[in-house]
């Protein structure tokens, strides 16, 4: 996800990155948080299971430091990592494969094959505006984030699936028995959600996110469908893209408040009141503290959401 358009590029990159230690989510599954501050492009969730065979992760993060933890949870737990899944293609998600397919030359990732597209579309646009705003921008740690953003973009063929996930169901990766969803044309032309049967663990991907939800590349109608298909599944709690895991109830929350935020996006409404709304509609999920920040990303999101028809009917894949 690269808020505030991986294309205008109006939010310097260079924040320092938080490193938070993973935290056992029930037994046998952890978190490591990701990150999304002011200043600086995001870390998705990434999650790690640990099965028969090794550990099963998913999603890589974007900063070396994201990664990183990964790695040193594994050293720790002294157990290989056996396989990546990534829930879909944005560099918050996939950017640590190449570091991790080092680390462990016999991993295997499992993906959807919509990268390839956006490769050849989103990320390759996003690489020809970084290479033009490098010269421009005076600032080295500036430049050196949009160095390391076309570093991931270039590593090309690492961030691959070895393992294209074309359709739902039900899967044993690394040596846990896992069912796989993929979902076509909602936040991106391929999404993949994993719930655990045994615990009742659901890892969303970007389908959920705090404290915005992520358009940029998104089909909003087919999003919509793919979060009421997610509430039919058998899942306790939810693991979102981005922010803290959800509960049945607060899972509901969540799609409620993007329900509202669709009606009013497509409404004569003023850009502040779909701002409102949303704000007011996850009030239970983002801390106040997170309310300025929030008005500040959703104002990009609704522009987004208002976008050309013809844009929104190529995300939706019907061009």
């Amino acid at each position: 996800m690269n808020w505030r358009r991986a294309i205008s590029l109006s939010v310097l990159l260079v924040a320092a990155v938080p490193l938070f230690a993973a935290s056992e989510v029930v037994p046998g599954i952890y978190l490591i948080p990701g990150s999304f501050v002011p200043g600086s492009q995001p870390d998705g969730n990434t999650i790690v299971f640990t099965g028969r065979d090794g550990l099963v992760v998913v999603d890589s993060g974007r900063h070396v430091e994201h990664t990183q933890a990964i790695v040193d949870f594994a050293r720790a737990s002294k157990q290989p990592i056996k396989a990546l899944i990534n829930t879909h293609w944005h560099l918050d998600h996939i950017g640590g494969n190449a570091l991790l397919r080092r680390e462990y030359p016999d991993l295997r990732v499992y993906a959807s094959s919509a990268l390839a597209d956006a490769m050849k579309g989103f990320l390759a646009n996003y690489r020809r505006q970084l290479e033009e705003i490098i010269p421009k921008t005076t600032d080295p740690e500036a430049q050196s984030a949009y160095r390391k953003e076309i570093e991931i973009i270039d590593s090309g063929p690492r961030l691959a699936p070895d393992v294209v996930v074309s359709t739902s169901g039900k899967q044993t990766i690394g040596g846990r028995d896992l069912s796989i969803g993929l979902e076509r044309y909602a936040v991106t032309a391929g999404d993949i959600w994993i719930l655990d049967p045994a615990s009742g663990v659901l890892v969303s991907g970007d389908l959920v996110t705090l404290p915005a939800p992520f358009l940029d590349t998104a089909c909003p109608a087919q999003w919509k469908e793919s979060l009421d298909r997610l509430a039919k599944t058998d899942f306790d709690l939810l693991i979102p893209g981005h922010g803290p895991p959800l509960t049945r109830r607060q899972f509901n929350v969540y799609r409620h408040a993007f329900d509202e935020l669709l009606v009013c996006g497509g409404s004569e409404a003023p850009k502040d009141a779909c701002i409102d709304g949303w704000i007011s509609g996850v009030a239970a999920l983002v801390p106040e503290k997170q309310h300025d920040f929030t008005r500040k990303v959703m104002a990009y999101y609704v522009d987004v959401l208002r976008r050309a028809p013809a844009e929104t009917a190529k995300l939706c894949g019907k061009q």
